[in-house]
């Protein structure tokens, strides 16, 4: 009796196309799947060497569950300015506000300035070499106000950030080796699913190497990011070596004529030595197949850290040669002002930023805009 109530699947009606299927990815040789015995290679013993153990399921990771809430929430990617995501930052709403607050030009703004650029993580020397140069101008009579002075410090500011404004390049050489580095917690698995989405959006060949198997489920979050975006992940579970999975990873992405390949590394302290001379003896092993490789040891930065990402920084350039970095959660509670310290301490290529949790918010590292982001044209605008 109750089956009258019963409705029929919808069907397409004859005549009518079916709707298309949205968000494919570009053609490619790749086996999509993220095993990688799937993946044909050039000899047994490299067969046998990418044998896949898979990680134990009951030891989560920490960040499993937002790792995933990540990956869902970059299908529907929503693309927001610099400013929407900055503007929250410590660093905008306190320069915003001093100049709210004392609109009058004298010492005592300049003072009140000094001190909110500390605390924003600008550090005490590029603070201090910043407020003195206004200063010196103010004193000569260059600004006729308020307005004017932050016209000038916005000027400042970007001339700061221009040389580390330099995009990473991966054209060449073929495939072109990423290995990413950093703590624990900055987002490197993010990171490298967003670069993956990226560079296949891009039409590239993408390989990625799961070299973090320090971390449980470490492995299967990266292999999710990879299911995610088509892109094949060479791995062999938790507690192998990191060194022969990424050696591994290369021969693949060799014989596959992959063009780029994004290792992931154990995140650790830069005070845990064994750890970071792990890292080392990936470089070494690399260089066993390519002399140049990796041709881009990139940095994970967590934008929330402070001045402490600027110790951590100077370690690992020490260890392993940081040739670029990454800042992440620019948009949240982060205050903005450790990209200044770094760009005058270091001088690194700021390659990415990130300024949200959607594929499309790694940004293309842009000063202007980044500078634009924190601070307001002229006084009143928000």
């Amino acid at each position: 009796m109750l089956k009258f109530w019963k409705k029929k699947s919808a069907e397409t009606p004859p005549g009518q196309p079916a709707a298309p299927a949205t968000d494919e990815a570009p053609t490619t040789d790749f086996n999509h799947d993220t095993d990688a015995a799937s993946l044909d290679h050039a000899s047994p013993a490299l067969d046998e060497a990418l044998a896949e153990t898979p990680p134990p399921a009951d030891t989560p990771a920490e960040d499993e569950t937002f790792e995933r809430a990540t990956i869902a929430e970059a299908a529907t990617p929503a693309k927001r300015s610099w400013r929407e995501r900055l503007s929250g930052s410590g660093f905008a709403r306190s320069l915003t506000s001093l100049f709210v607050r004392h609109p009058k030009l004298d010492d005592d703004l300049l003072d009140e300035l000094e001190t909110a650029l500390i605390t924003a993580d600008v550090g005490v020397e590029a603070s201090t070499a910043l407020v003195e140069e206004l200063r010196t101008r103010m004193h000569k009579r260059e600004f006729a106000d308020a307005s004017a002075l932050l016209a000038a410090l916005r000027q400042l500011l970007v001339a700061l950030l221009k040389p580390v404004e330099r995009p990473l390049d991966v054209a060449s050489p073929k495939p072109f080796v990423v290995l990413t580095v950093g703590i624990n917690g900055v987002g490197k698995t993010t990171t490298i699913g967003k670069l993956a989405r990226r560079y296949r959006d891009e039409g590239k060949q993408v390989l990625l190497a799961a070299g973090d198997t320090f971390r449980a489920a470490a492995v299967e979050q990266l292999k999710t990011w990879g299911a995610r975006n088509n892109v094949p992940v060479i791995s062999q579970g938790q507690d192998a070596d990191a060194a022969s999975v990424i050696f591994d990873a290369l021969q693949a992405a060799r014989s596959r004529n992959a063009d780029v390949l994004i290792a992931d590394t154990a995140g650790r302290l830069h005070t845990q030595g064994g750890l970071m001379d792990e890292l080392g003896k990936i470089a070494r092993v690399l260089k066993k197949i390519d002399a140049d490789a990796p041709h881009e040891v990139l940095m994970v930065i967590d934008g929330t850290t402070g001045q402490n990402a600027v110790s951590q920084v100077r370690q690992f350039r020490q260890i392993v040669g940081v040739t670029g970095l990454v800042v992440t959660k620019l948009d949240g509670t982060a205050k903005g002002g450790v990209v200044f310290a770094l760009a005058r301490e270091f001088g690194l290529p700021i390659r990415y930023v990130g300024l949200g949790e959607t594929a499309t918010d790694l940004r293309v590292f842009d000063a202007e805009a980044y500078v634009d982001g924190l601070l307001p044209a002229a006084l009143g605008q928000g």
